[in-house]
């Protein structure tokens, strides 16, 4: 396997970020734990399309779509490669991950996107945004651990909490829905979605080479 190369690494209010480059591939890290690549955009371009197709069909045109994590910008350039989203809004909390894109190496993922004017980059928390913000969406594509059992610091835990969903509720239009990205199915979360008053609870795997398959959980907010 090829040995990376780091090509950034900053100390942020959140701890450590880096990215690396692996041969033709970049790789984010932060505070140790691998986040993502480049290397297969599979699992983040079904949390999209899940996201779309779970909504009602007269409500798909000039939906509103939250994307939680910018990430290595798999999600966000596939939502602006579908004319059926009539706003894009990513939340990111890693000024260095936003600044790898608008300035550096993974502006060859999404710079296009970024130039869309459907779409808009907010430098926040997301657990700050969606608990604060009095705007809705018709749709949360969040992906920004490794899922609801392993978090990449412990104030994303509350994401996953009933007050979590209910913040996450509160953000989505009626008929709304929520789609997480997990390296791992998580029976519990989909327990917790369901305890939330979400309906039409569902999970959509994605294979990968070795292991576990990677998945995307999906709930509605009720009519």
């Amino acid at each position: 396997m090829t040995s990376p190369v780091t090509l950034d690494r900053r100390d942020g209010p959140y701890g450590e970020v880096v990215l690396r480059r692996r041969g033709e591939h970049f790789e984010i890290i932060a505070n140790g734990t691998f986040l993502m690549d480049t290397s297969d955009g599979r699992s983040e371009r079904l949390l999209v399309d899940a996201a779309l197709a779970a909504l009602p069909e007269e409500s798909r045109t000039g939906a509103a779509v939250l994307v939680g994590g910018l990430g290595v910008g798999f999600s966000l350039a596939h939502a602006a490669a579908d004319p059926h989203w009539g706003r894009i809004v990513v939340a990111e909390r890693e000024g260095a991950i936003i600044d790898w894109h608008r300035e550096g190496p993974l502006a060859s993922v999404s710079g296009r996107a970024l130039a869309d004017p459907r779409t808009v980059i907010l430098h926040t928390d997301l657990v700050t945004h969606l608990s604060t913000s009095s705007d809705t969406y018709d749709a949360l594509c969040l992906d920004i651990d490794n899922g609801p059992d392993w978090t990449v610091t412990e104030d994303n835990e509350t994401l996953y909490s009933a007050e979590g969903l209910a913040a996450c509720a509160a953000r989505l239009n009626p008929g709304g829905v929520l789609a997480v990205w997990s390296a791992q199915p998580s029976a519990d979360f989909e327990d917790s979605l369901r305890n939330a008053g979400f309906s039409g609870v569902r999970t959509e795997e994605i294979p990968v080479a070795r292991g576990v398959p990677d998945v995307v959980h999906l709930g509605i907010r009720p009519w």
